[in-house]
């Protein structure tokens, strides 16, 4: 009775609901929206018995042959009912414009799809792009320094001005600088809940959350009216980690929650950046310590990008061009012309030239440039490839 691992959580549904597809999307959000009832046990429930439904339908003795599943959780399972009801969380959807992206689906994020415990649907405001896979997290203190919160500010502008998503947690302070410096810098950022999309906390930043959703998105793995707890920020971090290429810790003192998503980005294989502080500064003293523990000191957006390096695939940006390396987004149009003539094998500098129709001494110029860059690599006098 169990599934492929391999297939979907649920059928992808996104913007349209089919009257084929509501049983079967009542059905997960009846069961992922569950109390009790966290990622890692769902995903073991629906790898054992394949859909959302079959779980639900399932006797306890059933249920109790799935790692994880004591008696509390089969009692809830086999009163899903009294819990969860799914015709009132799809009629606050459509009232307040809040999308359900399904894992599987096609609109469902990259960056969550390699996640054990990823969350089988999202609840979105606003729109997620294929651009937004070039993103950065920013985190640290809710009880940020002036510094901190001007360096925030002064970093996701920039990085917004250069086209990267910024991705924080919508909390006090810096997450607050963060969202506010990518939205005056016209770029997109994206914000992710601890509770729902309907109890936005702090409630002070709900004319934030309403004006990042007007060109980025908030999105939540919980149902609408779930409170924010405690134990539900670690998971929102997983989740802020997971969506970005790096994470970057502006302010953070011992044993902050910014930490937190430090270390699992760092498990989860991405770039781990920091902002040096003053040593005297108990706000900077977790952010040393990363810098010091072997993350990265970052002192400029240039600095940001370098750090970022090659991309598993090519982005397209809102100019049109597509991009391998967030660093290509501070090429100006000559740098992009050469760096286009050169191929990820052996190229020829003679075939750059060619390629590109600029003169030589040009070509040998940006060449050096692209180098420094670190996207590009000199294989010998004559030959170069990208990175």
């Amino acid at each position: 009775m169990s599934a492929s691992s391999e297939q979907p959580i649920v059928a992808p549904i996104t913007d349209s609901i089919t009257e084929t597809d509501a049983d079967e999307l009542k059905s997960t959000l009846q069961l992922c929206m569950l109390p009790g009832l966290g990622p890692r046990t769902l995903r073991s429930l629906l790898d054992y018995f394949g859909t959302p439904e079959q779980v639900l339908t399932a006797s306890g003795p059933q249920l109790a042959a799935v790692h994880g599943v004591g008696p509390k959780l089969i009692h809830t399972i086999r009163t899903a009912t009294h819990h969860v009801d799914p015709n009132e969380i799809l009629s606050w959807c459509r009232e307040h414009g809040c999308r359900l992206i399904c894992r599987g689906g096609k609109d469902y994020p990259q960056g969550l799809e390699d996640l054990v415990d990823a969350p089988p649907i999202l609840f979105v405001r606003g729109s997620l792009d294929a651009a937004d896979e070039m993103s950065v997290a920013m985190v640290g203190t809710r009880h940020a320094s002036t510094y901190g919160l001007q360096q925030a500010e002064r970093l996701s502008y920039g990085l917004a001005r250069a086209g990267v998503t910024v991705i924080s947690g919508l909390a006090r302070g810096i997450d607050t600088a963060a969202h506010n410096g990518a939205i005056n810098g016209g770029g997109r950022t994206i914000a992710v809940l601890g509770g729902g999309l309907g109890k936005i906390y702090p409630k002070e930043n709900a004319g934030l959350a309403k004006a990042i959703a007007a060109d980025g998105a908030v999105i939540s793995e919980y149902a609408p009216h779930a409170t924010s707890r405690a134990g539900m920020f670690p998971q929102r971090n997983r989740l802020i980690a997971s969506l970005s290429l790096a994470t970057l810790v502006i302010e953070a003192p011992d044993r902050s929650g910014s930490l937190i998503t430090a270390n699992l980005a760092a498990e989860q294989n991405r770039t781990v950046l920091a902002l040096p502080g003053p040593v005297t500064s108990r706000t900077s003293r977790g952010t040393n310590q990363l810098i010091r523990d072997g993350a990265v000191l970052i002192q400029t957006v240039d600095d940001i990008l370098e750090a970022l390096g090659p991309m598993n695939r090519p982005v397209s940006t809102a100019d049109g061009n597509e991009v391998r390396n967030p660093a290509e987004l501070k090429l100006n149009e000559l740098e992009r012309q050469v760096l286009s003539a050169i191929g990820e094998t052996s190229t020829p500098i003679d075939s750059v030239i060619a390629a590109s129709g600029l003169p030589a001494h040009r070509v040998v110029a940006t060449i050096s440039v692209l180098e420094m860059r670190r996207l590009i690599r000199r294989l010998s006098g004559q030959y170069v490839s990208r990175v």
